[in-house]
């Protein structure tokens, strides 16, 4: 079978049966078509090989495409190959390829001090800012995701503990602590804004004007707004407030299993990503060091 009419069959599989959207399927066709023109001198099936491969994973490095793209490219000729297999088209062994390693990018955090600013940004003689500001304390706190924030209910927070319960990913559950600050500027929204909404039919703690809860979008808005308010170019989240929290605590000597349970990571090469953000920033303090000397 001439490849060009595999990818055609293959095409149809994948409107058919798989389902896949149509920008999908037009990635997946693009990616084989890229395929075939690093290869020129390949036609049939039984034609494709690990040396082809290989000559392609050489010529997208070339042109400069990220590991990322790369590596789903291959991953594309690979299905595309097991397709083959299935109909008997393809019968050798489907190639295993050396693929580029994906780059580490690590996630954006804020110092300390940056930390401190963006925590006092909220306008306390509003409602929305003594909200907000019990909503930026807790997450930092606690080290919380944004949708384990927004979806805290009063029933989960022992504010006589000081200990806040939370449902993670997967419907783990797992209990952690809520700072001094944190608590303060809980109890006081709950007593000053969220427990004289008479109106509100939810537990969850952090509402909106409408009684609602706050929302990712709202969130993500004015925690943008609050770090450009205060001066912080950096480009942040929600996500980099917990980014912060882990690695302020490795950076003041806490034990990786213990940061792992308190973030709800069920692999502890996930909290790792926090120890290289504390090596590089000694690293980088020791060379701005030096350089003074």
């Amino acid at each position: 079978m001439l490849i060009e009419e595999g990818i055609v069959y293959f095409i149809d599989y994948l409107y058919v049966e798989k389902g896949l959207s149509k920008n999908t399927i037009q990635s997946y066709q693009k990616d084989l078509e890229l395929f075939l023109q690093s290869n020129p001198d390949m036609q049939e099936v039984m034609d494709i090989n690990s040396e082809n491969i290989r000559k392609f994973v050489r010529y997208q490095t070339a042109r400069g495409l990220s590991p990322t793209s790369i590596i789903r490219r291959v991953s594309t000729i690979r299905n595309f190959l097991i397709y083959l297999q299935r109909e008997g088209k393809y019968l050798l062994q489907i190639p295993k390829i050396d693929l580029p390693k994906k780059a580490i990018h690590l996630p954006t955090y804020l110092t300390e001090e940056e930390v401190e600013a963006l925590l006092m940004a909220p306008d306390m003689t509003k409602k929305e800012g003594i909200r907000d500001r019990a909503m930026l304390e807790v997450m930092y706190s606690s080290g919380l995701r944004v949708s384990e924030l927004l979806s805290l209910t009063k029933g989960k927070v022992n504010i006589s503990k000081g200990i806040v319960t939370i449902i993670g990913k997967g419907s783990k559950e797992r209990r952690v602590p809520i700072g001094d600050f944190a608590l303060e500027y809980l109890v006081k929204y709950l007593d000053e804004v969220r427990d004289k909404k008479r109106n509100a039919r939810t537990e969850v703690i952090f509402l909106n004007k409408f009684n609602k809860p706050i929302s990712r979008q709202y969130f993500h808005r004015i925690i943008k707004q609050y770090a450009k308010l205060v001066g912080i170019d950096k480009e942040i989240s929600p996500h980099t407030l917990r980014h912060s929290f882990a690695t302020h605590l490795l950076e003041h000597g806490a034990q990786l299993r213990v940061v792992q349970e308190m973030l709800g990571h069920s692999d502890v090469a996930t909290t790792q990503i926090y120890t290289t953000i504390t090596q590089n920033r000694i690293v980088s303090a020791y060379d701005l060091y030096t350089k003074r000397k």
